[in-house]
């Protein structure tokens, strides 16, 4: 059963930093694109960022571009999201979800339950 923990979320200051971490299992982690999706009150889902299968090629959007490193360790079967010089803009709930092997779809089919990040002073 494919199973995606998302962890590391909490409240922090603005410009402060956090580390998100999504523990996968059952599926084999190595073969599969993976990103980071958020949803804050009131709005859409957007995007975040994406990595492919070695962790040699990323993604981001532009508003936390320069800010947010995405990364994996796939003898761990974790998705990380290092967040830095965090804004009030950034709070959400941060999901980690399953693309396709091979070339991205942006398109899901499973995801994590979400872990809460909060940037207030």
């Amino acid at each position: 059963q494919v199973q995606l923990v998302e962890s590391g979320g909490g409240l922090v200051q603005p410009g402060g930093s956090l580390r998100l971490s999504c523990a996968a299992s059952g599926f084999t982690f190595s073969s599969y694109y993976m990103s980071w999706v958020r949803q804050a009150p009131g709005k859409g889902p957007e995007w975040v960022s994406a990595i492919n299968t070695g962790g040699g090629s990323t993604r981001y959007a532009d508003s936390v571009k320069g800010r947010f490193t995405i990364s994996r360790d796939n003898a761990k079967n974790t998705l990380y999201l290092q967040m830095n010089s965090l804004k009030p803009e950034d709070t959400a709930l941060y999901y980690c979800a399953r693309d396709s092997a091979g070339p991205p779809r942006y398109e899901y089919d499973y995801w994590g339950q979400g872990t809460q990040v909060t940037v207030s002073s």
